[in-house]
């Protein structure tokens, strides 16, 4: 086992053994770094362990690294942040299509993360950290939400200026309906609900790319804008690295200082001709990231899609997805979230659970497969996180096993991000006593259960719905329909209907109950 991991074990026990680390306190209103202030006394948790911050993994709990193996089990968790959609939207629509979902397209956090929560919001800047929980039907298993929340989004008049760089996939792909029209709809649609001082330009590809339109002011050009994304029109082969590489370029001509100046790509991300290479593309992405600051927002769309692509492009350029298979998806999208949210709150944002061994035996984070950050670097500020906007919530699932009558502290949840605009670190964070957790997960907060049943539904179609790799307390798919409809009714919530659909369709193509 490799000495880094060995001395991040160990100093994760230290740190909650230890009776001098107390929890971290938000440092945001001064715009210090909170990891000078340690001091929440009297709150009593143990927060994750600190290091040194110089990249070598080194502690400073004077650990010696003579250890040869690491103390188990290993109880810190650590990932970036992560707001994506697109996982459970095409899931969705594939259902709806008679099919199953391949299972390696199968995100649980994204099935998660589709649906409202009921966290209370900070005042400012920054986040608020819920945990909660309950215990499932099986013995000494539990689940424990961590629930992180950005401020409501504000009115759009006071968000900071928009610099958006629209890169549309007119490949022959695209013709399919539901894909090209709907975005040059959704697009138009957008164009009205964006500020006079913002701006819009527009790159296309298919075997090429071609930029369509300049970094342009919405203000007195609105009718051109429209004639741009209205002669838009399907052809050839899909060059996405040159869609890519045209698009960010485009951006950085039309880079504004004190905007949010983002690319928002909408494609089927099926690269069949020139640069097909993801890392290749992948790294054109992250570059510009680093050295402007410009961020993706990717938008699925079609019944054939590259999943992985997409989201992997996503992730390398400090952004996140969705996916869109219908008018109604595609105008909340489009008309309504992202004129709204188009600023950022949070600046690599990383979580960190540390889960007491006194009380916990083992546990398992549902999902983040590909966010999972090394449990060292949740302070180094050099690892890149995720980028979070105003109006946003990210939920972490945990399956714990808990020891037998265990009482006392059960685990601490922190959040490290930075300042969008300054780069200053900030941290708060968040607990839960053993003796908190609900009697059993359906009869805990309908939200909770909401959670649960998104979770469990994504955990179904990796397994293929016969349960042997099924988390605690799954049920079966048409127990988990039955949740999801008694659920729809008590949140009145479209969405969780919408779930209840989607679990009974793949109940029905399993053909297990």
């Amino acid at each position: 086992m490799e000495r880094h991991r060995v001395r991040r074990l160990r100093g994760a026990l230290l740190a909650l053994t230890a009776g001098g680390l107390l929890l971290t306190g938000c440092g945001g209103q001064d715009g210090g770094p909170s990891t000078t202030d340690r001091s929440s006394e009297g709150r009593g948790f143990p927060v994750a362990p600190e290091y040194d911050g110089d990249g070598s993994g080194e502690q400073k709990n004077g650990d010696d690294g003579d250890r040869e193996f690491a103390p188990e089990p290993d109880l810190v968790s650590t990932f970036a942040l992560d707001v994506d959609t697109a996982s459970y939207g095409y899931a969705r629509r594939t259902l709806a299509e008679g099919r199953l979902p391949d299972p390696t397209t199968v995100r649980p956090e994204e099935f998660v993360n589709s649906f409202r929560q009921d966290y209370d919001r900070p005042d400012g800047n920054g986040f608020t950290v819920t945990v909660d929980g309950a215990r499932t039907a099986r013995e000494d298993w539990s689940l424990v939400r961590v629930g992180l929340a950005t401020r409501p989004a504000e009115d759009a008049s006071r968000r900071p200026p928009a610099a958006l760089t629209f890169v549309v996939d007119i490949s022959g792909s695209m013709a399919e309906p539901g894909r090209l029209d709907l975005a040059k709809d959704s697009l138009g649609v957008m164009t009205d609900r964006l500020r006079d001082d913002d701006s819009v330009a527009l790159v296309t590809f298919s075997d090429e790319a071609e930029r369509v339109l300049r970094p342009t002011r919405v203000g007195g050009h609105r009718d051109e804008i429209h004639d741009a994304i209205d002669s838009l029109s399907p052809t050839d082969s899909t060059n996405l690295g040159a869609g890519v590489k045209t698009g960010y370029e485009t951006a950085e001509d039309g880079l504004r200082k004190g905007a949010t100046n983002r690319v928002v790509l909408v494609s089927d991300a099926l690269a069949n001709t020139g640069d097909t290479d993801a890392d290749t593309i992948l790294e054109r992405v992250s570059s510009e990231r680093r050295e402007h600051g410009i961020t993706l927002f990717g938008v699925g769309v079609g019944s054939d899609y590259g999943d992985a692509l997409m989201e992997r492009l996503a992730d390398k350029g400090d952004g996140h997805t969705v996916y869109v298979s219908g008018e109604d998806e595609a105008h909340k999208v489009f008309a309504q979230d992202l004129p709204r949210n188009v600023d950022l709150t949070a600046r690599d944002a990383k979580a960190q659970v540390v889960f007491d061994p006194k009380t916990v035996k083992e546990f398992r984070l549902i999902g983040y497969d590909d966010r999972k950050v090394a449990d060292e670097d949740f302070r180094d500020d050099r690892v890149d996180g995720g980028e979070v906007g105003p109006g946003h919530t990210v939920t972490a699932l945990y399956a714990v096993r808990t020891a037998r009558h265990a009482e006392g502290h059960l685990a601490t949840a922190s959040v490290r991000w930075l300042d969008p605009r300054t780069r200053a670190p900030h941290e708060e964070s968040g607990g839960i006593e053993a003796d908190a957790l609900e009697d059993s997960v359906w009869s805990a907060s309908p939200r909770f259960q909401v959670t649960a049943t998104a979770a469990y539904f994504a955990d179904a179609l990796r397994d293929g719905g016969d349960g042997r790799t099924a988390l605690p307390g799954r049920g079966g798919l048409g127990e988990l329909a039955e949740r999801a409809e008694e659920l729809s009714g008590k949140t009145e919530d479209q969405d969780v209907a919408r779930l209840a659909d989607a679990i009974r369709q793949a109940s029905r193509l399993t053909g297990r109950d």
